[in-house]
Parts: C-alpha cells; structure tokens; sequence
C-alpha cells in the first residue's frame, strides 16, 4: 500500500525577520523564514531577495512590413558574466517607478524608441527569476506605423542613457534567438508570443 500523496495545500509560510542589507541602487533583504511542508513539519530558512520595483516590456510590430522594434543597449550584468562587449538585443522595457504598467510603457516606448503608440494590448505578467527577485513584469504588444514617430528615440539624455533602436525583419529575428544574437528572456517570450498568436507571424521561419 503506498502513503497517501503529501498535501500540497497545507503548506504555508511566515516571515519572522526582515533585515536590510544594500540600500545603495535598489534594495536587498535578508529574510528568515518559518516554511510548513506538506507533512506538517515546520522548517526555517534564511533567503536573500533583491527589490528593484517591477517593470514593463513591450514588443512594438507592424503587420504590413512584417517588422518588429527592439532595442540595443550597454547592460553591465551581461558584461561581467559572459558578454564580450556588453551590448544586449532587447524589447524596450522600463521600471513602474510609481506609475501603472501602461502609463510606464508608453512613457518608455516615447523615450527608447521614438513612437508615439496609442492602443496597447497587455499579453501577461510573469515573475522573471522567482528565486532571489521580487519583480513583476508586465508584457504587452502593440502595433506601429511610421506616422506614429515623433522622435528618433535613444533614451533620455539626462539619465545618460545611450539606446539603439533597431528595426529588424520579424524572421530575422526569429533567426537572431536560434544564433544567440538576442539572449534577453523577456524578448524571446515577445517574440514567439507574437509568432504563436498573431496569424499574419504565425508561417514567418
């Protein structure tokens, strides 16, 4: 006779003290916690996480020319671990920094990439590495014409940010995750969301 299967639904958790440990860009906190498993024993542990707010990312397409918008950008943590020159092929993407998920987007979109975009459609959210950060980041998608620039993009000067916007063939894209040349998750997720859901994406290899 085999035991009956452990009660998923009984486990449950309870900080028992929070302490600060860099507050210097954004914050890291040791937790100790008491952890019930599912057979009824309680266990403690002690975890790191790093709050740096949550964010929004989207992936700006257009049907007729079969093109997507991405950006290029210095991101250090991509240098230190395996990164030749620290540049990274990304979906423009931002922290809330206070706002709602769409204000924030939009606001990034102007800023990064030069397009005014008015109706954007939110696709998920999704914890993007649940084992030592606490952010939450928003998706969306949204169409572009070429009327809807107002810019050239680039980031905002005074924060010395120093964006590339890059329009590329949405199979060349496709292409670029199969080579390596786009390593960012959160724009490989974009970019076969929108080849499994939008028909007109859907052949492009």
């Amino acid at each position: 006779m085999q035991p009956p299967p452990p009660n998923f639904a009984s486990m449950s958790a309870k900080i028992s003290d929070v302490q600060l440990l860099s507050d210097n860009w954004y914050k890291l906190r040791k937790y100790k916690y008491e952890y019930t498993q599912p057979n009824g024993e309680t266990v403690v542990h002690t975890r790191e996480a790093y709050d740096r707010g949550n964010g929004a990312v989207i992936l700006l397409y257009n049907k007729k020319q079969k093109t997507v918008i991405l950006t290029r950008q210095f991101r250090l943590p991509t240098f230190v671990n395996g990164n030749p020159d620290g540049m990274l092929i990304e979906a423009c993407a931002g922290l809330l920094d206070q706002d709602n998920p769409e204000d924030c987007i939009r606001r990034e979109t102007e800023e990064e990439t030069g397009y005014r975009i008015s109706n954007i459609q939110k696709v998920f959210e999704a914890y993007m590495s649940p084992g030592s950060v606490t952010e939450i980041l928003y998706f969306f998608i949204a169409e572009y014409t070429p009327e809807m620039e107002v810019h050239a993009g680039g980031g905002v000067a005074e924060e010395q940010e120093t964006v590339q916007r890059l329009e590329l063939d949405y199979r060349e894209a496709l292409r670029m995750i199969e080579d390596g040349r786009i390593k960012d998750g959160k724009t490989i997720m974009l970019l076969q969301y929108l080849q499994l859901r939008e028909k007109i994406f859907l052949y492009c290899k």
